[in-house]
C-alpha cells in the first residue's frame, strides 16, 4: 500500500524545511519507506475533504490503506513503529527514545512556538517589547535544561532516533532567533541531525515542491 501524506501548496517558510511535513518526510526517509505528496492550498484546508482527514484543518495529514492518521508526533511514532530505524528494539530504550519524542513537542517547541507568535502575531503591539524577553527567557531556560542533559553526546539516548528527529526539528526553528547559537552543544546536535542523509533527501524534496518553476 502507497503511504500519501499531505503538505502545503506553498510552504509560508518557502521550503526551509520548518514545515511539519518535512518531519513526516525525514522519518519515511529514514525507515526507507517510499511515499507520495498531496498537496494543498490553505483554501483545500479548510474543506470537507480535507477535514475529514485533519479535523483542525491543518497539514500534514498520512494515508496508508484505510488508516488515516493526523498530529507529526503520531504520524512519526507509527512510522518509527513499523520499521526498523527510529526505535531501539530494547525495551527500556524505546520507552525512553518515545519519552524525548513527547519532550521534544510538549516541553521544548511550545515556548518556541510562542516566540513566532510573540515577533510575528504580537510584534506591533504596545506591549511586545516587554513580553519579548520573557519568551526568550522561557526558551533560554529549557535550552540550558536540554543542553545539561545533551552534554557531550551525539545524540539524546545513545543511538538516533524518533526522539532526536523530533527535537532537532523544534530546534531547527530557533535557527533565525540567534539563541540556538548561544548554546555550542545544541547547536552541534542540530548540525548533526541535518547532515543525515534521510534528513537531506526529506529538505531537498520540500524545497523542491516550493520552487519557483514547482506547480
Amino acid at each position: 500500500m502507497t503511504i500519501a501524506i499531505t503538505a502545503f501548496e506553498r510552504s509560508p517558510d518557502g521550503g526551509k524545511g520548518l514545515a511539519r511535513d518535512t518531519r513526516v518526510r525525514w522519518a519515511l526517509e529514514e525507515t526507507g519507506q517510499p511515499y507520495e505528496v498531496h498537496l494543498v492550498s490553505f483554501a483545500e484546508m479548510k474543506e470537507r475533504r480535507h477535514l475529514a482527514l485533519h479535523p483542525f484543518g491543518q497539514i500534514p495529514t498520512y494515508e496508508e490503506g484505510d488508516l488515516a492518521l493526523f498530529e507529526t508526533g503520531a504520524i512519526v511514532l507509527h512510522i518509527a513503529e513499523q520499521r526498523a530505524g527510529l526505535l531501539p528494539e530494547v525495551r527500556n530504550a524505546r520507552a525512553r527514545a518515545i519519552t524525548w519524542m513527547f519532550a521534544a513537542l510538549n516541553t521544548v517547541e511550545p515556548p518556541i512556538l510562542d516566540l513566532q507568535t510573540a515577533i510575528i502575531a504580537e510584534g506591533g503591539r504596545p506591549w511586545s517589547h516587554e513580553r519579548l524577553p520573557l519568551v526568550m527567557d522561557r526558551i533560554r531556560a529549557r535550552l540550558h535544561q536540554l543542553s545539561a542533559r545533551l552534554g557531550d553526546a551525539d545524540w539524546l539516548d545513545d543511538a538516533f532516533s524518533a526522539g532526536d528527529l523530533l527535537m532537532v526539528s523544534v530546534l531547527l526553528r530557533l535557527r533565525t532567533s540567534g539563541i540556538l547559537a548561544e548554546f555550542p552543544n545544541l547547536t552541534a546536535y542540530v548540525a548533526r541531525g541535518e547532515a543525515r542523509p534521510a534528513y537531506q533527501r526529506a529538505f531537498a524534496a520540500q524545497l523542491a515542491m516550493n520552487a519557483p518553476s514547482a506547480g
